[in-house]
């Protein structure tokens, strides 16, 4: 067992928070003698021990010296995740007002480094479309796609959307460019409404203005700690890729595909695991009912309900008896330190209230050996742009990040929730496919090189210019829900009038409007009616539909064509395999 003296030596800014001591942790921090981002053998640095043991001062001590918010434990939760488990509100605001300020000081220094390593790569335009499939049926016209249109040149970067947010269940559509406009100090953003004939400006720089836009309102440090805390996750550690094969037995060879006219080698990645974790310790059971009542046989099928077996760890069987205790299991300093010690199930903090989603998918890889853009160079730091705003961005970076095949992934199919893929294709490289204005090619021996009007970089001269001061574009007051997830619970929890919207900033963060709770209306009564039917006619066929789900006479017609629809496409594939098989018998025979 090691000795107080040891863990003092060896952890000297974890000993301090471990008995509160934010005085001398204070002074600790302005010598700047240690490493105030150490991991301790639990794998937890100062503040997020502060945070689990919810030490409030400690954890301001720490927050004002620029501690690490956005770390993650051994568990993979973050410092707000564990803060809303304490169940603290003063504790979950401060720590949300030093996690907004970070990753907003650190998106305004991103930005210019990633202009800046666009400056030397060889300028392009290239067309990304994203497309959203799904099984569930009547799901696919809730799942928006677009296509976003990328021109690059120097340090300069315009991307063109359609998709601009979502009005109740439908989704609006627009017509906006945002360009990056990169300098030696800095960079500027412009977001262009066409539609309205306005820009919006905004220097990539913090100024004490828009800090306070950061500032975590009560409403929602309240609405964090009512709700359950929920993360989703590809799981990349056992992933691998192998090539499809093609054809029948005895002839099966890799396949290959033409993807907007390039020869593609085709790779499915398996073991690819979508996780699901969802913690509630911190609810009161008034809370919990509420939150399991609120789920829809929609949201059932997505996997954003509760789904799994629970993991509870050990802790006082009375919870109102550690409701001002962070350490019921009484585990010791010289227990906790001692990395040879084993804990168990015992830990710090709330007695954890975990239930885990696991479920496998395989995602698909269209790889082309010979193609004009790198992905390093070129498609990488406009995916790093991207990320820093959209979770699905975010997603797409960490699939290509990995040891992936040789070759440029011109069509890449990953999973997003439980059963949603994206489909991301690119397309039309430097407008040869289809003409764009302003963007044409020139011809250099055995190189084509793409040419963009520098016009394309501009504000339009006959545009109203509006100064970002309202923080409507600051990502980060909420965490970044996926902006999918967050258009399906909206429209199917929190329904509002239809004149309502909420713009792509807003859904980007994973921010709700303020608005009544109203009874959802017939449309999506008769969605969810008809969804959870279908579930129930896939898991059991010959059950008889009960009264209680019973459909309107268009959607059981829908249902049952579509039904029909499936067992004939079935039954022409088993003819058409038992055709082949019959055809090879014969071949075999005949020789």
């Amino acid at each position: 067992m090691v000795t107080q003296e040891y863990i003092e030596a060896e952890y000297p800014l974890h000993w301090l928070v471990w008995r509160n001591e934010y005085k001398l942790l204070e002074k600790e921090l302005v010598n700047n003698k240690h490493n105030k981002e150490k991991v301790d053998t639990r794998g937890r640095t100062p503040l997020m021990l502060a945070v689990t043991l919810g030490h409030l001062e400690a954890t301001r001590t720490l927050l004002n010296s620029e501690a690490n918010v956005n770390c993650e434990n051994k568990d993979g939760w973050n410092v707000v995740q564990e803060a809303v488990a304490t169940g603290d509100p003063e504790l979950l605001h401060i720590v949300l007002e030093r996690r907004d300020l970070q990753r907003y000081t650190t998106r305004m220094a991103g930005i210019p480094d990633l202009l800046k390593k666009l400056k030397e790569a060889p300028d392009f335009y290239v067309e990304m479309k994203w497309e959203f499939t799904s099984w569930v049926p009547l799901f696919a016209r809730m799942c928006p796609s677009d296509t976003y249109k990328v021109y690059k040149q120097g340090s300069n970067v315009r991307i063109d959307t359609t998709l601009l947010g979502f009005d109740h269940t439908n989704w609006q559509r627009g017509n906006r460019s945002y360009i990056f406009q990169g300098q030696d100090d800095g960079a500027t953003m412009m977001e262009i409404d066409h539609d309205l004939r306005q820009v919006y400006c905004e220097e990539m720089r913090t100024s004490d203005e828009s800090l306070g836009i950061l500032l975590p309102n009560e409403e929602t440090v309240s609405q964090r700690l009512t709700n359950p805390i929920v993360t989703t996750y590809i799981d990349t550690d056992k992933i691998s890729f192998e090539r499809n094969k093609a054809g029948i037995w005895g002839w099966r060879s890799d396949k290959n595909e033409v993807i907007n006219g390039y020869e593609c080698k085709v790779f499915s990645a398996s073991n690819v695991e979508l996780v699901t974790k969802t913690r509630s310790e911190h609810l009161t059971e008034h809370d919990k009912a509420r939150s399991k009542n609120l789920k829809t046989p929609l949201q059932n099928f997505l996997g954003i309900a509760e789904v799994g077996e629970t993991q509870q760890s050990s802790g006082l069987q009375n919870k109102e008896d550690y409701s001002n205790n962070t350490n019921p299991c009484n585990i010791t300093p010289e227990e906790y330190f001692d990395s040879e010690f084993d804990l168990g199930i015992r830990d710090i903090g709330r007695p954890k209230e975990v239930s885990i989603k696991v479920q496998k998918f395989k995602a698909n890889l269209w790889l082309c050996e010979q193609y004009p853009l790198s992905l390093p160079e070129q498609i990488l730091p406009i995916v790093d742009l991207m990320a820093i705003s959209s979770s699905h961005f975010a997603k797409l970076k960490d699939f290509i990040q990995l040891q992936l095949p040789s070759g440029f992934p011109v069509k890449i199919e990953i999973p997003l929730f439980h059963v949603i893929n994206a489909r991301i294709t690119f397309g039309n490289i430097f407008a040869i496919d289809n003409p764009v204005p302003k963007v044409s090619t020139l011809q250099e021996e055995t190189r084509l090189t793409c040419v963009l009007d520098e016009s394309l970089f501009q504000c339009p001269t006959n545009y109203i210019q509006i100064a970002s001061a309202d923080g409507r574009r600051q990502y980060s007051n909420e965490e970044e829900d996926d902006l999918l997830q967050f258009a399906i619970q909206q429209s199917l929890i929190d329904s509002g009038t239809e004149k309502e919207e909420v713009d792509i900033w807003e859904a980007l963060r994973g921010q709700k409007p303020s608005r009544p709770e109203t009874p959802i209306n017939y449309e999506e009564r008769e969605l969810q009616r008809a969804i959870q039917a279908s579930l129930e006619q896939y898991q059991n066929p010959d059950a008889k539909p009960s009264p209680a789900v019973e459909l309107d006479y268009d959607l059981q017609m829908a249902l049952m064509i579509s039904e029909k629809e499936q067992q004939r496409e079935e039954q022409n594939r088993i003819n058409e395999e038992k055709m082949l098989e019959k055809a090879l018998e014969l071949s075999l025979t005949e020789k």
